[in-house]
């Protein structure tokens, strides 16, 4: 992306853990200047400095973007210490649960982009979610979808109601793949296989299915079929796995409504 604008007025971090960090690392490779950015961290990773990186040190009054990367919990101390930015701000929030109201609030002229990326946008394979607010329009949506498109996959929503169901599927949904390597390494080792190699085959499973999902036309029902034959060890399998009662559909279900509530409660 053309990162002028932004390299000319600055960029301004608040929080540079691992998600703000994989944010900055994207940026970087993508053609943004260190000297542009500005890190606000209480723990910053000490070779930001050595990079270049004003850390913790005078903002810009006007910057380009202003980009929220701390844990909800911490933001009821944040905003309070940021208002000022105005209009020729873009604020761009990486933060789950926190409404674009809350922003609003304390920025009511800026434009306001509010995205949910998940962790794999760590090595870059991450998809993120936004929604902004009245005052972004074009230019902005497209600055913030150039901006989180450094990490992964970059979705536009319809509404911000539907960032709750979001968080659920991918936003959580990183975790529930992690505790699916678990089971399938568990089960395997059930049947007769070492740890070791147990483990080695899940990860690689879940991994290069999932790459195939991605990168293949078909759909994910279409790529199941093509693993299946009648009769067979992969069919005898999924008779447990898509029991419409005590199988994997169902149990997806109740997982994703249930972190869909616990957002909408904590975005109260």
């Amino acid at each position: 992306m053309d990162f002028s604008t932004i390299n000319a007025r600055g960029l301004v971090l608040i929080g540079c853990g691992r998600m703000g960090g994989a944010l900055l690392n994207g940026w970087l490779k993508n053609g943004l200047l260190a000297s542009a950015v500005h890190v606000v961290d209480p723990n910053p990773r000490p070779e930001l400095s050595d990079m270049g990186i004003s850390v913790n040190g005078e903002l810009p009054q006007a910057p380009a973007v202003l980009v929220i990367a701390v844990k909800p919990q911490m933001m009821a101390g944040v905003l309070p210490t940021l208002s000022g930015y105005g209009a020729d701000t873009l604020v761009l929030s990486v933060a789950a649960g926190v409404t674009i109201a809350a922003y609003e609030a304390a920025f009511p002229t800026s434009p306001i982009v509010r995205s949910m990326p998940n962790t794999p946008a760590a090595i870059g394979q991450g998809i993120t979610a936004i929604i902004g607010n009245g005052k972004a329009g074009a230019s902005e949506m497209a600055l913030a979808e150039a901006l989180l498109s450094a990490v992964g996959r970059v979705v536009r929503l319809d509404g911000e109601d539907q960032m709750d169901a979001v968080t659920a599927l991918s936003g959580s949904g990183p975790a529930y793949v992690f505790h699916m390597i678990e089971a399938m390494a568990a089960a395997g080792v059930a049947e007769g296989l070492s740890p070791e190699v147990s483990l080695a085959l899940a990860r690689a499973t879940v991994a290069g299915a999932g790459a195939l999902a991605v990168h293949d036309d078909e759909a994910p029902a279409k790529l199941r079929e093509n693993v299946t034959s009648p009769g067979g060890t992969t069919a005898a399998g999924l008779v447990e796995l898509m029991d419409s009662e005590r199988g994997l559909p169902p149990l997806m279900r109740r997982t994703i409504a249930a972190a869909a509530a616990r957002g909408r409660e904590l975005g109260k």
